[in-house]
């Protein structure tokens, strides 16, 4: 359980290794993750595939086993309006553990920044698919 980088992606043996990544990223982005939370189907399947627009701030988890698909966060209210894209790994993969980071306002717990985590089945990538700043 430890982030590992090859060239310039960094790589993890399990979902625990998406935290790390998004503390670091998040970091970077000015607003650090406060809370994260790891994402499952209702079925129990924790792979996941991955529908976003960051432009709107919605995505959707796609469950690999029963293919239910679930709002992530608040992005139903934003789905209207969304153009909803399959996200991919690098090495071409859709198969995901996922886990989402929120970054608060200063004194709430209104969310200010939003972050989706993944961590590739296939490969073991790991990244920062999608992040927003929340209304």
């Amino acid at each position: 359980m430890a982030l590992k980088k090859k060239g310039k992606y960094f790589y993890g043996d399990s979902r625990a290794d998406i935290a790390p990544m998004l503390a670091r990223y998040s970091e970077a982005n000015a607003y650090p993750v406060e809370r994260m939370n790891d994402l499952k189907c209702e079925c129990g399947s924790e792979q996941l595939g991955l529908l976003l627009d960051d432009d709107e701030g919605a995505a959707i988890q796609v469950c690999a086993a029963c293919q239910r698909q679930t709002p992530i966060g608040d992005s139903a209210d934003y789905l209207e309006d969304a153009e909803l894209e399959e996200r991919e790994c690098v090495c071409g993969g859709s198969r995901f553990e996922i886990a989402t980071g929120a970054a608060f306002y200063k004194d709430s717990t209104d969310i200010r920044w939003f972050y989706v985590g993944c961590r590739c089945v296939a490969c073991g990538l790991v990244g920062c698919y999608g992040d927003w700043k929340t209304p």
